[in-house]
């Protein structure tokens, strides 16, 4: 096999959360690229991704739900399995931020963001691996970390917590289940142009900051993140495993 076969995704199945924009969008798509058929989960129409998977000639289930719902871990698997009959990769994206002062930060804009960002990405990854030791051909888990998850930040001390844990869990879940052949990583995605970072992009003072420490000189796009999630999804990466992989422009090493 050649190593660009490895790369190849024809014939696996994968769930990408948070689908429909973004980083999830962007990911989506190449691993459709790649080959892979894609369950589609968002709170947001997913028309646009489908038709885009499709156009590439694979196919695309849509999952709509919100994840922070109780139950809709559930739906997500059940869907996926009635849809595509396996489950081989997952690709935890979904993710939201609060923004507020340590001293005013609220406990609503705390649990949402732990909600989602780690209660939900834990539950679905301990379903879908559930799915995979059942099948025996082992899987892919990657989750999407963040530059918070080896920096603190300011004013947004509920995404920082949860981006850590995200950092952490990816190295446990890696230890429990290399026994079963499937791997755990996460991609920590740099400064990127999403609707996450609007607001700093239109901090004129913030932004400037942000652009002078960046190596690249520029924001991260979506797309920048399409190699490494197929490099994570794929054979390629069979001895990665709990490695938390900067796609950052340079941020980190400065």
């Amino acid at each position: 096999m050649s190593i660009l076969d490895q790369f190849r995704l024809d014939g696996k199945v994968a769930i990408v959360t948070g689908a429909t924009r973004g980083l999830g969008r962007a990911i989506a798509i190449a691993l459709a690229e790649a080959g892979a058929d894609i369950a589609a989960m968002a709170t947001r129409d997913a028309t646009e991704t489908k038709a885009e998977i499709e156009k590439r000639g694979r196919r695309c289930l849509t999952i709509a739900g919100d994840i922070a719902e109780r139950g809709c871990v559930e739906n997500i698997v059940s869907a996926t399995l009635a849809g595509f009959k396996r489950i081989d990769i997952l690709v935890n994206n979904a993710g939201i931020i609060r923004r507020g002062a340590v001293t005013e930060f609220t406990e609503k804009d705390w649990d949402d963001v732990m909600d989602v960002n780690i209660r939900a990405l834990f539950f679905l990854s301990q379903a879908a691996a559930k799915v995979m030791i059942q099948q025996g051909q082992g899987g892919k888990i990657i989750n999407i970390a963040s530059m918070l998850s080896f920096q603190g930040g300011i004013r947004i001390a509920s995404y920082t917590a949860s981006k850590g844990a995200v950092r952490t869990l990816t190295m446990l879940l890696a230890n429990e289940l290399a026994p079963h052949n499937i791997q755990c990583n996460a991609i920590a995605p740099g400064y990127m142009a999403t609707d996450n970072t609007a607001p700093l992009r239109a901090d004129t003072k913030r932004n400037a900051e942000i652009l002078a420490r960046i190596p690249a000189g520029r924001w991260g796009s979506p797309e920048d993140l399409q190699g490494a999630a197929v490099f994570l999804a794929s054979r390629a990466s069979d001895y990665v495993n709990g490695c938390t992989l900067a796609v950052d422009g340079g941020w980190l090493a400065r």
